[in-house]
């Protein structure tokens, strides 16, 4: 794939969370774009308390997101792409947000359903992220990137249920949603052995296996899907730039860094590299 800058780069259009450490949400999904020379953009669906220890606190925004989504509006021509992470709206502002993206018609359309963050307080349970689930993928378009305990609780299964889940039914909920494929990250598995699989309605297909590394880091799902984001806006098909997502995140994974020495280690921006 060619890696140079494009006169007029692809926009990614970045929702969700703030958080101020940049550990994970908006400052991380921004970070992860331009490194592969995709021009971020980005609303807040969530506001959050929160540092690299744990978060405090959740809230909606402020602002409307969808009355700053429709003021970008002139700036979403040509090839762009979306990517919603945390969403703290209500039903109503939830069903205006996705109404406004089916109009828009961004080229490429990617769903991280996050339950909480990393550490702290949470904001959904199973039966929200259906909710959310309903609202947001019934136009279609939409890949869901979630990990398996996030899958879990949509399709209504317990936490000790989760390792031995059949993926289809981890991820029928989201397909029979309207969504175009799942994504389904294979970190919270046991073993250690990692294999991400990639199911639509026609089956499953398994991503290449990689040895589970030590440790764990902040902001791994905002950076997966927010790297697959610039990578389709770059020209890849789906299933290859998850494959290329998961290996450029695993060559990062030993320059982590915890500001100021505590907290979960996150991903260096400046050392970043677009993969060969």
């Amino acid at each position: 794939m060619d890696h140079a800058a494009p006169s007029h780069p692809p926009v990614a259009l970045c929702l969700g969370g703030m958080d101020p450490s940049g550990g994970a949400g908006l400052l991380r999904d921004a970070a992860t774009v331009a490194a592969f020379g995709v021009l971020p953009m980005a609303v807040a669906t969530a506001e959050t308390l929160q540092n690299g220890i744990a978060c405090a606190r959740i809230l909606a925004p402020a602002m409307d997101p969808v009355a700053r989504i429709e003021a970008l509006g002139p700036h979403l021509a040509g090839r762009w792409g979306v990517k919603l992470g945390l969403c703290a709206l209500e039903e109503a502002p939830l069903r205006r947000l996705a109404a406004t993206l089916r109009a828009l018609a961004p080229a490429v359309r990617i769903w991280d359903p996050i339950l909480a963050p990393s550490a702290g307080v949470g904001l959904h349970d199973g039966g929200e992220l259906r909710r959310l689930a309903d609202i947001l993928l019934a136009g279609g378009g939409w890949v869901v990137s979630p990990n398996r305990g996030e899958a879990a609780a949509c399709a209504g299964l317990p936490p000790e249920a989760i390792q031995g889940a059949d993926p289809v039914a981890l991820a029928a909920p989201f397909l029979e949603a309207g969504a175009e494929a799942v994504w389904l990250k294979g970190g919270h598995a046991a073993g250690d052995t990692v294999q991400d699989l990639w199911i639509t309605a026609a089956g499953v297909e398994a991503l290449a296996p990689s040895p589970r590394l030590a440790g764990q880091r902040r902001g791994t799902g905002c950076t997966l899907a927010s790297a697959w984001l610039a990578l389709r806006l770059r020209g890849q098909a789906p299933l290859p730039a998850a494959e290329l997502a998961a290996a450029w995140l695993r060559s990062r994974w030993g320059a982590a860094h915890a500001p100021g020495g505590v907290g979960r280690p996150q991903f260096l921006a400046d050392a970043w590299a677009v993969p060969a």
